[in-house]
């Protein structure tokens, strides 16, 4: 049941998804008014900021589980949320509650005036409130969308970090990589270091990353990440080395954003210690990437993966161990479902086609996804929800292999909740 508190954050959240004639506009000119009539010039001694395709959610986790280890006291901005908003604000490894996000909101209304603010504008502001509030060490702050005009590039980062560059958000941050590496770049500061998760990222970064005196620091060129058995791997720069345990969160991905959460509080200046990196590496935790489930005998996984890049690096994982695998596929209209799907092929048996309408207007019928997608896909099923097309895989599944769920934020938040109505119904663990 929806407590009275809970009313009011939702309440706060339907408003500020009206207040603005559009969900997305980028631009700092808004945003930053409002944020200097707050006085939210530094949420804390340190700031980093992370942006990236792919990798910023998890990287952000390792660096907060990281630093936290050492004994920072951290707070971390991240989104979007799967299950609730709480979930984009975390001070001191707990979610911001439904109080403290109100009187934030309500601090950030106070002072907007006649400024009109985005959704996301406005949650950026009410966390950076709460930040400044908490006495905090360091605050971690992951952009939205792009970086160079995102809400949280009003911040001026101690250490920044780019993940990866790749395609996605085509329509908003350019047509090809060097695009979209200028507007990723654009969180950099001159003087402060830069960190690249990248092996060969776009020449616009590294021009930009010159051009302003931002040291680079780059994976495989100037840090190292090496995996030496099924258990441990090795951190690795001039004057420091770490062999450490492999991350909880097992995609083979994760060592890249590891060493990037590692090098990012390097560049700072942290001594850190290779007892607190490993029991950090081994706790930290994000829901939906490559997470696992048991329904029905069958191993279910949820990802997040929902861009191309993101689907090749989810392909790495499933080939990691091999079995027989369905896919629930939830993408919405704005995505690249075909090129998501070409790079998924090799390691999926049957594809259970999931609605996204659900999602509001970037959702996606099944008609129009099946246009989207290849012809010989071989398509077993379509349902209009994720929890139909999640039942539909299992019963078609047998018994056998596992069943994958991917394609969308939504589609994993539609998976959790399936999966732990479940869990709900049975008494136990799934």
């Amino acid at each position: 049941m929806m407590t009275a508190m809970n009313e009011g954050l939702q309440h706060w959240l339907a408003r500020l998804e009206a207040q603005h004639p559009r969900a997305i506009e980028l631009g700092l000119d808004r945003v930053r008014e409002v944020a200097q009539r707050m006085a939210l010039d530094k949420p804390a001694a340190q700031v980093i900021s992370v942006a990236g395709t792919n990798g910023k959610g998890s990287t952000v986790a390792l660096i907060e589980a990281i630093a936290r280890a050492q004994g920072l006291r951290v707070g971390c901005y991240t989104s979007p949320h799967l299950l609730r908003y709480n979930e984009r604000v975390r001070i001191e490894g707990r979610e911001a509650s439904d109080a403290e996000l109100i009187a934030a909101f309500e601090a950030v209304e106070a002072a907007r005036g006649e400024v009109s603010l985005t959704y996301f504008e406005a949650g950026t502001l009410a966390a950076l409130w709460l930040f400044a509030r908490a006495g905090l060490d360091l605050v971690v702050l992951e952009v939205g969308l792009g970086g160079r005009l995102d809400a949280v590039n009003i911040v001026d980062a101690d250490c920044a970090v780019i993940t990866t560059v790749d395609l996605d958000h085509q329509d908003w941050l350019g047509a090809d990589t060097e695009a979209i590496g200028f507007e990723k770049a654009g969180i950099a500061r001159e003087g402060k270091p830069l960190v690249l998760g990248d092996d060969d990222p776009p020449a616009s970064v590294l021009r930009h990353a010159y051009a302003i005196g931002a040291p680079s620091w780059r994976i495989a060129n100037d840090f190292f990440a090496e995996k030496l058995d099924e258990r441990q791997w090795r951190y690795r720069e001039v004057g420091c080395e770490m062999i450490l345990p492999l991350p909880s969160l097992s995609a083979p991905v994760q060592l890249r954003n590891a060493a990037c959460a590692i090098a990012a509080l390097r560049a700072l200046g942290l001594d850190l210690q290779a007892t607190a990196v490993a029991s950090a590496l081994q706790t930290a935790h994000l829901p939906a990437r490559l997470q696992v489930f048991q329904a029905c005998g069958i191993p279910v996984w949820v990802d997040v993966a929902h861009n191309p890049q993101a689907a090749r690096a989810l392909a790495e994982a499933l080939a990691a161990t091999p079995e027989k695998t369905l896919a629930v596929y939830a993408p919405l209209a704005d995505k690249d479902a075909a090129g998501v799907a070409v790079a998924l092929r090799a390691q999926i048996a049957g594809w259970v086609l999931a609605a996204s309408t659900e999602a509001g207007a970037r959702g996606l019928g099944l008609e129009a996804l099946r246009e989207k997608l290849p012809q010989d896909l071989p398509v077993l099923a379509a349902e209009n929800t994720v929890a139909a097309a999640i039942d539909t895989a299992l019963q078609l599944a047998g018994g056998q292999g596992r069943v994958l769920v991917l394609g969308s934020f939504h589609a994993a938040e539609q998976a959790l909740g399936c999966l732990q109505e479940k869990q709900a119904a049975t008494g136990r663990a799934i």
